[in-house]
């Protein structure tokens, strides 16, 4: 009786493919597991095993597998199960979840080697020359990847060269996989058994007398052992008998010592663990108990705290109560800058209970997390990461906290699958019977209405830990104060004023500004011409510490213009202001003080945030400059005054959550002002004082500015009280994605009446030469929203058949935060 498998593929296919095996590796292979399979015609995959049955397929003739992968699932089934749904609710294809899933040592794809053709004779003078160095090569070498191709013939399209080789029958070309996750091997030594007796060990020490350092390794080596009873390091041992490897190969070599290696993960997190946790003041207590209460009743509970309130010593509490009943627990954050700050604060808890997982980790680091929490290992308890850690394949999952939940980072907008971690999570939990705790100063407005609802709990946490006052909040009227001459560069005499008394009294200022760069604008005077991205539309932004125009869409970057480009006049000026401005204009005003900078520009290395972070809490810079990075619940001690540079940016942005955004940002910046006893001081300079979201975060009202935005959302049919879907069609031709649009947002109108909005384009219309329009799909709660998307579906297949559209790109965003 024959047997098949179904497989998800890591490519965007709607449905999955079937694959014939053997009554063998039927009995052996479970879901989860993997298998190489070729699909097309020469690529092949490692595929993920989701079925094994007796059904053949219907309409294609089943291919056998290459061969099996794994001796055991890496892949749970409450994963394939949270794929499924994803999948489903998110409009993607298992593919695209599977890609996003698993960590990239996971995914083999195969990889084109060259073999010599030994069954032809090969008549050389018929060869070009860059033909003839590859067969040359090819005598000394068994075979050549591609890159090394590349590198022979010193260039980079090498496939005519190839082409021509095997039509000479000179080469032959296979599709080898490989496999990318090497495990970290560590070396060790150990005395020779030869030398374990007390006599045969003392006659070797008289006999080496002639060595001096050979017997200095010897004896460090029992020193480390008498130390410590655990294996030594040959890197360790080099260390501490200050000698070189080379003395310890000679060790080796006679015979003396004993070389072995031992698997070690790339990321260990070490500490006792032994700090007490803090006792919580009475506001806290009241909290973790209303918590407890609201899980007893609710899955999820958002609990709204102020900032510095003490969230952070809530969760501990939560997380030590479900580590004790032996689960796991998930700690999303929204930016991978809060884990540098948050794994010392956890480890002083839970000491080597950790794992961290983000996309700055290199593939091994994932691959090593991912196995510790499969396996549940203690070390892998606790998992703290960003949005993609949702993706682990946890066992037993207790808790999952989404700290500051309202940020828009935990959305995923490309590649697919375009999830919301925060959703996802409540889903997941809900697989494993487990609790969300949803944590924020300034709540997403969706949560906090289904909290209102009674959808969720709610707890509120209303004040500081140790009674410390909200800042003091003043609005600085910057049109005013240029009439009357009171600004020095950007800043206002009321700002500079503020920095100069923090600095006198050995405080730390927090500046921010919504923008990375130096300039967004250059402008020639004389024609008022700036230089534009050619790939988007956008003007370039000046970046001065590397002289340079760069686009923040696509990359494209030249040289800072001598002259315009236009008129050829060299009068050139620059136009508004980024972080990088600010930071000249620091260094000139406060020369005696260490200025820094946190922006992408400063923070590309793996651990660029770290640096920055750890230099600021150390106190060796006194004024840090940032982007909405420095919102994101970071905790420094000595900051007194935090300084918003131009609040109107934030505010004229053409979205319906621009109010809310600006509301959130603007809060959460200024809670990182006086977060010990003195009351902290938060400056926010702005054109228009008097805007509503601007005496809102004034005086910290959070539910006014609730109140505002769900009245304006109910009025013009937006979430929480409706769903949104956002459809956006891509194409680097005009005329074709303005058509194809045009008959999409037809059809969709056909279906959905006046709840389809657009075809609009965008702002910015124009991102890597490609065109962008929009239709945006508004869905009332009382229609069903599976419904809807089988009918968006039905349309977008009708559409992909006409000729003249399918080169036209279409991308589905469900729940477009």
């Amino acid at each position: 009786m024959p047997y098949f498998i179904d497989v998800i593929l890591p490519i965007p296919l709607e449905k999955e493919f079937t694959y014939s095996i053997n009554e063998n590796e039927a009995t052996f292979l479970e879901p989860g597991m993997r298998v190489a399979v070729q699909f097309g015609k020469t690529k092949v995959y490692a595929a993920l095993v989701s079925k094994v049955h007796q059904n053949p397929p219907q309409v294609y003739e089943a291919k056998e597998i290459e061969h099996i992968l794994d001796e055991e699932p890496i892949v749970t089934s409450s994963q394939l199960e949270l794929w499924s749904w994803i999948a489903q609710y998110y409009m993607c294809s298992k593919g695209e979840v599977m890609r996003a899933a698993l960590p990239s040592a996971f995914l083999l794809e195969s990889e084109t080697i060259i073999l010599k053709n030994d069954k032809t004779t090969v008549d050389e003078s018929l060869m070009r020359d860059d033909e003839f160095l590859i067969h040359e090569a090819l005598q000394h070498q068994s075979l050549l990847r591609i890159q090394e191709v590349m590198n022979i013939v010193s260039k980079k399209n090498v496939l005519p060269v190839i082409k021509r080789l095997i039509e000479k029958e000179v080469i032959i070309v296979q599709e080898e996989i490989y496999e990318q996750y090497k495990p970290k091997m560590v070396r060790y030594v150990k005395l020779h058994t030869d030398y374990r007796k007390e006599e045969a060990l003392r006659l070797l020490l008289d006999s080496m007398t002639r060595a001096p350092k050979q017997r200095e390794v010897l004896m460090q080596l029992f020193t480390l052992q008498a130390k410590a009873n655990k294996p030594i390091k040959v890197e360790e041992l080099v260390k501490q008998s200050n000698t070189s490897s080379s003395i310890i190969k000679a060790l080796i070599d006679k015979k003396i010592l004993q070389e072995y290696h031992l698997q070690t993960d790339r990321v260990q997190f070490e500490g006792e663990g032994s700090a007490k946790v803090k006792i919580l003041n009475e506001y806290q207590e009241k909290a973790l108990h209303e918590i407890n209460d609201s899980f007893s009743k609710k899955e999820v509970c958002l609990l709204h705290g102020v900032t510095s309130s003490g969230k952070t010593e809530i969760y501990v509490q939560l997380i030590e109560n479900v580590i004790k009943e032996g689960k796991q627990v998930l700690y999303l954050l929204p930016e991978i800058a809060l884990t540098t700050q948050l794994i010392s604060r956890l480890q002083e808890y839970f000491g080597e209970k950790l794992t961290v997982y983000h996309s700055k980790y290199s593939v091994n680091e994932r691959v090593e997390a991912w196995n510790n929490v499969k396996d549940k290992k203690t070390k892998a308890q606790i998992v703290i990461g960003a949005r993609s850690a949702i993706f682990l394949p946890f066992v037993d999952l207790g808790l999952i906290i989404v700290d500051e939940e309202h940020e828009s980072t935990f959305k995923q907008y490309d590649p697919a699958p375009r999830y919301h971690a925060r959703d996802t999570a409540i889903v997941l939990a809900n697989m494993f019977a487990a609790k969300v705790l949803l944590g924020s100063a300034t709540p997403a407005l969706e949560t906090y209405y289904n909290a209102k609802q009674n959808k969720y709990g709610l707890v509120q946490l209303t004040r500081r830990y140790g009674n410390v006052l909200m800042p003091e909040i003043n609005l600085v009227d910057i049109k005013a104060k240029y009439k009357k001459r009171e600004m020095t560069g950007h800043f206002s005499d009321t700002l500079l004023e503020s920095i100069q008394n923090a600095l006198k009294e050995d405080e730390q200022v927090i500046l921010f500004q919504n923008r990375r760069g130096y300039s967004p604008v250059v402008e020639c005077n004389t024609c008022g011409h700036s230089p534009q991205c050619p790939n988007c539309d956008v003007s370039l932004t000046y970046h001065s510490y590397r002289n340079q125009l760069r686009c923040h869409y696509c990359g494209y970057n030249m040289a800072m213009l001598q002259q315009c480009m236009a008129c050829g006049s060299s009068e050139l000026s620059t136009k508004g202001f980024g972080t990088e401005q600010i930071e000249k204009e620091l260094e000139e005003l406060f020369p005696d003080h260490t200025i820094g900078r946190m922006d992408q520009d400063t923070t590309r290395g793996k651990h660029g945030y770290e640096k920055i972070i750890s230099r600021f809490e150390n106190g060796e810079i006194d004024i840090l400059v940032g982007t909405q990075m420095l919102s994101k619940g970071l905790d420094f001690r000595n900051v007194s005054l935090v300084g918003i540079m131009n609040a109107d940016n934030l505010l004229n942005f053409p979205d319906f959550r621009a109010h809310e955004r600006s509301f959130q940002l603007m809060q959460q910046v200024s809670g990182r002002a006086g977060r010990t006893k003195k009351r902290g001081n938060v400056l926010i300079q702005t054109y228009n004082p008097f805007h509503q979201i601007l005496q809102q975060v004034s005086v910290n009202d959070y539910l006014g500015m609730y109140k505002d935005q769900i009245e304006e959302r109910h009025q013009y049919k937006y979430p929480p009280f409706f769903r949104i879907i956002k459809i956006t069609g891509k194409h680097k031709d005009y005329n074709k994605v303005n058509d194809a649009m045009n008959w999409l947002s037809r059809s969709l109108r056909n279906a959905f009446g006046e709840n389809v909005l657009g075809p609009e384009f965008p702002p910015i219309s124009r991102i890597r030469n490609q065109y962008h329009k929009n239709v945006l799909i508004k869905i009332p709660q009382k229609q069903s929203l599976n419904k809807t998307k089988e009918a968006i579906k039905r349309i977008h297949n009708s559409f992909k058949s006409i000729k003249e559209f399918t080169s036209v790109r279409i991308i589905i965003n469900v729940d477009n935060y």
